[in-house]
């Protein structure tokens, strides 16, 4: 399985897009075998959910996404886990040990208030939800 984190500086990334690092845990067995960071290279939101679809990642631990890139990863296959913050490791660790605090309704408020409800990731540049897969 892989896991990926939004990642700055150790801890966990509170704006999935936003984020200029990902850090890929390789898990195996119950156990963390290998862990790299990875840059974004200054793509945002929908193209996001294709750069983690591109590294096979499975599971997405996260602070706060919109519901645009929510979509995205879901039909990338991808599981999330947002409103989580703190330590990435530590995030991954209690994942693996099945004891993650999460918020399954997390959303990242402010594209309601930016662009209402007709929100797309076409405003931001990718044309639509599906560009990243």
């Amino acid at each position: 399985m892989k896991i990926a984190v939004t990642y700055e500086n150790g801890q966990i990334f509170q704006h999935f897009g936003h984020t200029e690092q990902f850090k890929i845990y390789n898990v195996e067995d119950g156990k963390i075998v290998s862990s790299e960071v990875m840059d974004t290279n200054g793509n945002g939101h929908g193209a996001l959910a294709g750069i983690l679809y591109g590294q096979q990642v499975d599971v997405l631990i996260c602070g706060g996404i919109g519901g645009g890139a929510q979509m995205a990863l879901a039909q990338a296959g991808i599981k999330l886990f947002g409103g989580v913050s703190g330590d990435a490791d530590a995030a991954v660790e209690a994942l693996v040990a099945g004891n993650l605090s999460y918020n399954p309704d997390v959303k990242c408020n402010h594209h309601d208030h930016e662009h209402g409800e007709g929100h797309t990731c076409g405003d931001h540049g990718c044309g639509s939800h599906t560009c990243g897969h």
